[in-house]
């Protein structure tokens, strides 16, 4: 799909039909993300494909934003793989995490699947109850699949501030 259509009609889909995307679709989506500019390329990111009836239940019991959505993807990164900016007060394993996590949602978008950037949980939460690594720090879930029929982007998806509001030339 030519990108600006892909990021004008992509949306954040809050509702999914059963129907689950198939193994291929699922490691093209992988793929895509696993091109993702890191600093450093050092390529920090851990991906969690959950789909399990137990893997989906744990999700579950800490947001309530996965939409029964099939398949959930969760976005994590190495603490200790990461780029310590001059300075040393600041790291890349958030941003290196988010622009991973960002070619996964568009990569979704591009072959056809919804999906839905979820925040409303708490990490630490997840991470114990998902037993992940100590070394490891979440930073986002992707619900993916299919959109119910019916389901569309909500009231507010559209509106946008012109960009006089949210660039400066200097």
């Amino acid at each position: 799909m030519e990108f600006s259509k892909l990021v004008g009609t992509r949306y954040s889909c809050k509702q999914y039909s059963e129907r689950v995307p198939d193994e291929a679709t699922i490691q093209s989506i992988l793929e895509m993300a696993r091109l993702a500019p890191t600093a450093k390329n050092l390529q920090e990111q851990h991906i969690y494909v959950a789909r399990s009836a137990q893997s989906l239940e744990t999700i579950d019991a800490v947001t309530p934003c996965r939409y029964g959505a099939p398949v959930v993807l969760i976005v994590a990164f190495d603490k200790n793989n990461v780029y310590t900016y001059p300075g040393g007060t600041r790291d890349s394993g958030i941003e290196d995490a988010s622009i991973v996590a960002t070619h996964l949602m568009l990569a979704a978008a591009d072959c056809g699947v919804d999906s839905c950037w979820v925040n409303c949980f708490d990490p630490d939460k997840l991470h114990e109850a998902l037993g992940l690594p100590e070394h490891e720090e979440i930073l986002m879930i992707l619900d993916l699949g299919y959109a119910a029929p019916g389901a569309g982007p909500l009231p507010n998806h559209f509106s946008r501030k012109p960009l006089d509001q949210t660039v400066s030339h200097i």
